[in-house]
């Protein structure tokens, strides 16, 4: 059974910087797409960041954009999503997801019901 675990968020102030880690292991030969998700309070779960297994593909939610990064180190079957020029509104739970199906089939795969597998979360506050 595959298994994500997530690391590395905390409080930072605005305009500040965090890298969150995403950990995979038992399955993950079935992986072919991990994403990065976040929930506000009283929100509903977003999309933030994609990428295909070989690290080759990402792709992003406008609002992060230019700000976040997604990449993947294949030794360590590791997820990070690099988040620069943070803002109060990013304050959220972090969550890494994961899924055997294609990074994009007609649309890029960016809704949580497109996801099989997902870590315990990570809790991200941008305050000062």
């Amino acid at each position: 059974q595959l298994q994500l675990v997530e690391s590395g968020g905390g409080l930072v102030r605005p305009g500040g910087s965090l890298r969150l880690s995403c950990a995979a292991s038992g399955g993950t030969a079935s992986i072919n797409t991990m994403a990065w998700f976040r929930q506000a309070p009283g929100k509903e779960r977003e999309f933030v960041a994609g990428v295909s297994w070989s690290g080759s593909s990402t792709f992003y939610a406008g609002s992060v954009k230019d700000r976040f990064t997604i990449s993947r180190v294949d030794a360590k079957n590791t997820v990070y999503l690099l988040m620069n020029s943070l803002k109060p509104e990013d304050t959220a739970v972090y969550y890494c997801a994961a899924d055997p199906g294609a990074y994009y089939s007609r649309h890029y795969r960016n809704t949580p019901d497109e996801y099989t597998y997902w870590g315990q979360g990570t809790q991200v506050t941008v305050s000062s």
